[in-house]
């Protein structure tokens, strides 16, 4: 095994059924229940025709302006998977463009997530993959290497690991332990059941504002 070109390809992944309900779950309201420690820095825009996804990390390691483990991973992915690429967060060089994500959905991938540049973002809006990159440039990557997958990444300012969820959408991207998805869907949802009451009260003119003067008052707030 040499570090910088080796390969895991077997690892566990977050359970499909767990992914299922946190796709219907804003990533805000995943942050929120994970003290908004889990979401990738800001930066990161959706390309792709998939706006909303939720599934297992697939994690790629790339050297700036190369993409050679990102073929490979796209290969070795499983449908479902989000493809998760350190790209060194370089902004010259394009790590995919519409051919690779292309073939990326035929094989029933969900996500792309680049912590780099893509390019061809006409063609990757047309797909459907999710696609989250932090810059678009048209030049293209090299070939060469070296590369990891399925080893621990960073990405977004946050360690991924293979098998962590991921979860997606026009807001950015929010990674959850894999040992931890169960209790953060869990309450993910409920957090979610209480912001629509929160927006029903707000529509219905019964908006609870006392909150604010009560949290002013234990700063030591004085009016004049």
């Amino acid at each position: 095994m040499t570090v910088g070109f080796r390969i895991k390809a077997e690892f566990t992944r977050v359970d499909a059924g767990l992914a299922q309900r946190a796709a219907a779950i804003p990533a805000a309201n995943i942050g929120d229940v994970v003290n908004r420690m889990q979401s990738m820095r800001g930066g990161f825009k959706a390309y792709g025709g998939r706006r909303v996804v939720a599934g297992p990390a697939l994690t790629v390691r790339a050297r700036a302006g190369d993409n050679l483990m990102m073929h490979e991973a796209l290969d070795l992915a499983q449908p479902g998977d989000v493809v998760v690429c350190d790209a060194g967060g370089d902004f010259g060089t394009a790590i995919i463009g519409d051919i690779m994500a292309r073939h990326a959905a035929k094989r029933g991938i969900a996500a792309l997530i680049i912590d780099g540049a893509v390019r061809d973002i006409a063609g990757l809006a047309e797909l459907h993959l999710g696609v989250w990159a932090r810059s678009v440039t048209p030049a293209g990557p090299y070939k060469d290497g070296p590369g990891e997958i399925g080893y621990p990444v960073s990405c977004g300012g946050l360690v991924v690991m293979p098998g962590d969820l991921i979860t997606a959408d026009e807001d950015g991207i929010v990674v959850v332990p894999r040992e931890d998805a169960a209790v953060v869907v869990a309450a993910g949802e409920a957090h979610s059941r209480k912001e629509h009451d929160i927006i029903r009260g707000i529509d219905e003119g019964r908006a609870d504002r006392e909150w604010v003067g009560q949290l002013l008052s234990t700063k030591g707030v004085t009016r004049v």
